[in-house]
């Protein structure tokens, strides 16, 4: 449908009051909200992470983007809970404690918001114990830690420890990222690494599926 081909275009050009605009005047034309999430507003932000991945776009033109995306899930989101749309699943993001950098942390969440998963942020300087209590809370199948300082990469093995010797082993993955992250570092603690944001997201959405 040409309405939703166009909330896809707005929003990969950042236009979100025009994306806001069109999400409302798509649903008053009786167009599915499933169909404007996923061929408007996901199939958007996925080209979005794709253009990122490849070095055709950078990161202000994926924070417009998903500025846009926010603010058509903002009108769709009472429409999709009306329709029983669920989310593709729940992951639980922070950056572990003693890091206050949160830039990376940030972009991952856009992405995998950008394919339908919810988010949950915990911000920064996050303790073990709140990441694995809020995977508890809200059913989560992933906790994604970040970091950029290298003093603070041993906070990853002691989440991953804390959710091997709990009930959430087996249960939820832990995935980790950011400037000093290898995936031999990664490997060794038990966790899954990606190298960017887009692969992040796909990755992440394939953990929940396979949940």
């Amino acid at each position: 449908m040409a309405i939703v081909q166009e909330i896809s275009e707005l929003l990969q050009a950042g236009r979100a009051p025009k994306v806001k605009k069109l999400v409302q005047q798509a649903l008053d034309e009786g167009v599915a909200p499933q169909d404007i999430l996923e061929n408007g507003l996901l199939n958007g932000m996925g080209i979005i992470g794709e253009k990122f991945r490849n070095n055709e776009v950078f990161v202000p033109e994926v924070l417009v983007a998903a500025r846009a995306m926010n603010r058509g899930i903002e009108v769709l989101r009472p429409y999709l809970i009306t329709a029983g749309v669920e989310d593709k699943g729940t992951v639980i993001i922070g950056t572990v404690a003693g890091d206050m950098h949160d830039i990376g942390k940030n972009l991952v969440k856009m992405m995998m918001e950008g394919k339908g998963l919810k988010v949950i942020d915990l911000g920064v300087d996050v303790p073990v114990d709140k990441f694995l209590d809020a995977a508890r809370e809200n059913d989560a199948k992933i906790i994604c830690c970040s970091a950029l300082l290298t003093t603070t990469m041993q906070e990853m093995g002691e989440v991953t420890k804390a959710v091997a010797a709990s009930d959430l082993n087996g249960a939820v993955k832990v995935m980790v990222g950011g400037a000093p992250i290898t995936a031999n570092f990664a490997e060794s603690i038990g966790a899954t690494y990606t190298e960017d944001a887009a692969t992040a997201a796909d990755v992440a959405l394939e953990l929940c599926a396979a949940s």
